[in-house]
């Protein structure tokens, strides 16, 4: 059974690898006070509510490809777990090298963590990196150009597949997520706004090489530019600041064991740290790598979506459509877009 967190909406929903009954308590987790949640990743299709018992809400998201007539139900149910505990096996045994490369294992405390770009991941380094060297420090003394480079954190692409298999299915697996536009508008911020050597030359060139006239130009690149050179890439093919969640972690092969959300980043790390069993004085920070600038939230969102054409907005909709299915998000924006559309 798997832990998704969401305090910011009083829910806490639980995330099962394969379907059965829904248990009112979780050992080291939250109580259950609102709802529960059942989803079965990368099969989601819309939710259903199936039961209300003590002011709690079950829901369970229903996949096109299980919707059987009720009389089939008990029938069927025993061979269908087979065949997917069987089809899981062999998806898990082709691991992608990429989404591998995506994967930091933490040894002592026996971590797998999933970076995703955007999503708090420098922070998580921080954390892993002090974990794994044994170090009594605050994790905010740790500076960002280091932890980028230190060879003493281990990535799960370094090991052997056997080895990899291992580590998956003995150590928790964590993953964070965060709205997809809003990390689409960090990642622009971020690296496209600021001078990083690569990104504000090599790939801003690029952009303006595609969209502008005076290839010479070098005014920085807009956020209309930015999107259109992202929509007309293979999905496969974007960076990693960029490129789908799902893509990056493969929460269809890799059975999470803690989903946690960018939206209440801090106590949901803090039932990380408790999971895993860290030290009590560790503690999640709340750096940010451009302290002088406000954090990418809505409003900002909204800011910089306002200046997308409607094909624009549809694209990236699409760009990002299992993110937001298969994570739980909604287009919180959606005023704006149905004006647009």
């Amino acid at each position: 059974m798997s832990l998704l967190l969401s305090r910011s909406t009083q829910e806490t929903h639980f995330h099962f690898g394969s379907w059965g009954l829904c248990t009112s308590t979780l050992q080291g987790g939250p109580q259950i006070t609102s709802r529960v949640v059942l989803l079965h990743l990368c099969k989601t299709k819309r939710p259903e509510v199936i039961a209300s018992r003590n002011q709690v809400r079950i829901i369970v998201f229903i996949a096109s490809s299980f919707r059987v007539k009720k009389s089939k139900v008990k029938k069927k149910k025993k061979k269908r777990k087979k065949e997917d505990n069987n089809n899981l096996l062999k998806l898990r045994s082709k691991l992608d090298s990429r989404v591998a490369s995506q994967l930091f294992v933490e040894h002592k405390h026996k971590l797998t963590y999933c970076e995703v770009p955007k999503v708090g991941c420098s922070n998580w380094k921080r954390i892993i990196f002090i974990l794994q060297a044994g170090l009594e420090v605050e994790a905010s003394e740790i500076e960002h150009d280091h932890i980028h480079q230190t060879s003493l954190i281990k990535r799960l692409a370094a090991y052997p597949p056997p080895v990899q298999e291992e580590f998956l299915n003995n150590y928790t697996k964590v993953m964070f997520t965060r709205h997809p536009l809003e990390r689409l508008v960090s990642a622009y911020r971020d690296k496209l706004l600021h001078s990083e050597p690569y990104y504000s030359t090599t790939v801003a060139n690029e952009i303006r090489a595609m969209f502008r006239k005076n290839k010479n130009s070098s005014e920085k690149v807009s956020f209309q530019e930015f999107v259109s050179f992202i929509i007309a890439k293979p999905m496969n093919t974007l960076d990693i600041h960029w490129k789908p969640m799902f893509l990056l972690c493969d929460p269809c092969n890799i059975h999470y064991d803690i989903l946690g959300k960018y939206e209440t980043l801090g106590l949901d790390s803090e039932h990380v740290l408790k999971a895993i069993g860290a030290p009590e004085s560790l503690q999640y920070p709340s750096l940010k790598r451009y302290g002088s600038e406000k954090r990418t939230y809505g409003d900002i969102t909204l800011e910089y979506l306002r200046q997308l054409s409607s094909e624009q907005i549809e694209k990236i909709k699409k760009l990002y459509e299992m993110d937001f299915l298969l994570f739980n998000y909604t287009m919180k924006y959606e005023d704006y877009f149905s004006l647009k559309s």
